[in-house]
């Protein structure tokens, strides 16, 4: 909706002799045929209450309540943590086929290389399991719960580079300004808490290299949806939430009663223009006040047990790290909110994969193995989603000088490897196949639009039944293409 449009149109006098007779007879046959609901809806303050789900909503009966979603931004490389390769050892530094490549477009930073050298991944493997998985000597935290996860390895997409990849990933598009999926899930679900928000975001800190692929606000905005599902970033440093203190000088009560004028004097504004915008801003207002008491006792973690703080590593108790924000994520979880994701970042390891790409698994290996224990300890892994991945893979064949010790990878976006657990996803799976020089999918391709379809249907959502009306078209996360859950990895 454009309020000024809609303002312009509310005052042309065309306008009103056309929908002033209409709009009165809609009005009079509601009020006869369902009194007690005109009444019920006469003495609702607007924005004053947590939204509610959609009607309708859930499509079906989810096996999950809610999404935690671990983002590792910059690309890990499936082959040397999930995909195992032996056979790649025997033909260390050869050609990559032509007939493997098959003409794959390349990004600019390899695409001037005279070679496309095999490298191998230095790292040893070992199976876990019921089901066998291989897991890399980088994630043994992780391979402790491999019967509580599904490793898929055949995830694809597009996208070659990474701001379009994680828009991708996150908004269903490459073209940025479409909503992110917790906002869509806000949209749907609503929220089951009345003083946090229905999405929270964080961005904790990583040990590899200094600099690290930008993150952008747009990737948890709520694109066309009302920006009250726009989702919330919870910070490691000064305060959790920016202005959320009051000011010197400012009491709880005198913040109280400057509310309650405010929205007195928008809901006046919304009764004269009927932007929808000026709803969410009350909405927003009272939730940063309830915030204001609800926030410290979220990040206060005095009175978890040592045991629990032992789960996700001695980094738990710095604010900030990966492993206190998975912390967070139980904790805004069991408090109800709806979506919860953590954005790590730096795991573009074009160079130096020796070097960094164990210090990113150590950030967030026994942090992830800790966050699927502790949810399952309090009886919420089978309520609760967890995705871990990123937004694409990694080449097999080495960007710049190759050595057994030390290569590095270029993008990779034909196959890539991600997992999931708890509700609704079927512990211990494999599914997916690629072909033995982890380049091209052989069995079960699964599109990021079958990946979100996935999460979707978790929650009870059918995901093309899931709209909003945006430039003429019914808009959806996962587009207009063909999209399905992915059935080999449900319960």
């Amino acid at each position: 909706m454009n309020p000024i449009h809609e303002r312009l149109q509310q005052i042309s006098r065309r306008h009103f002799f056309k929908s002033t007779g209409l709009a009165a007879g809609r009005i009079a046959l509601a009020g006869m045929m369902l009194p007690e609901l005109a009444q019920a809806a006469a003495k609702i303050k607007p924005g004053l209450r947590s939204h509610p789900a959609l009607p309708g909503l859930p499509h079906f009966a989810p096996k999950a309540k809610r999404l935690i979603y671990l983002f590792m931004n910059g690309g890990p490389s499936q082959m040397d943590l999930l995909d195992y390769k032996p056979s790649l050892s025997k033909i260390y530094d050869t050609d990559l086929p032509e007939s493997i490549r098959n003409g794959q477009r390349l990004t600019t930073m390899t695409s001037g290389q005279t070679r496309f050298p095999i490298a191998p991944s230095k790292y040893n493997f070992k199976q876990y399991g019921k089901s066998g998985a291989w897991f890399s000597e980088l994630l043994p935290h992780t391979a402790k719960v491999a019967d509580d996860i599904a490793v898929i390895r055949s995830v694809h997409t597009e996208a070659i580079n990474h701001d379009p990849a994680v828009t991708f990933i996150q908004t269903g598009n490459q073209i940025p300004g479409k909503p992110s999926l917790g906002s869509w899930l806000s949209y749907g679900l609503g929220s089951e808490c009345d003083n946090l928000p229905a999405f929270v975001v964080m961005t904790p800190s990583w040990t590899a290299k200094r600099d690290a692929q930008a993150l952008y606000q747009r990737l948890w905005e709520a694109g066309f949806l009302p920006t009250k599902h726009a989702g919330v970033s919870l910070r490691s440093k000064g305060d959790s939430v920016l202005y959320l203190n009051n000011p010197p000088g400012v009491s709880p009560d005198g913040r109280r009663d400057m509310l309650d004028a405010l929205a007195k004097i928008n809901a006046a504004e919304y009764q004269r223009i009927g932007d929808p915008e000026i709803n969410t801003r009350i909405a927003q207002y009272e939730m940063a006040f309830r915030m204001q008491t609800s926030v410290p006792d979220l990040t206060s973690i005095k009175n978890e047990s040592k045991a629990t703080l032992d789960l996700y590593g001695p980094e738990v108790v710095i604010p900030g790290t990966f492993a206190h924000s998975a912390l967070m994520a139980r904790r805004l979880a069991e408090r109800g909110v709806r979506c919860i994701e953590l954005f790590h970042r730096e795991w573009d390891h074009h160079g130096d994969l020796q070097r960094d790409l164990p210090l990113q698994c150590r950030d967030v290996d026994q942090a992830c193995y800790g966050l699927i224990t502790d949810l399952k300890n309090r009886g919420m892994l089978d309520e609760t989603l967890v995705v871990w991945g990123g937004e694409f893979g990694r080449t097999v064949y080495c960007q710049g000088a190759l050595s057994r010790e030390s290569y590095g990878r270029d993008h990779h976006p034909r196959c890539f490897t991600m997992w999931m657990a708890g509700g609704g996803i079927k512990g211990g799976t494999v599914y997916g196949e690629t072909d033995d020089f982890s380049y091209n999918i052989v069995k079960d391709p699964v599109h990021i639009r079958d990946l979100n379809a996935t999460i979707l249907h978790c929650l009870g959502i059918n995901h093309s039944q899931l709209t909003y009306k945006f430039q003429g078209l019914d808009q959806r996360l996962t587009g207009v293409e063909e999209a399905n859950p992915v059935q080999g990895i449900l319960v």
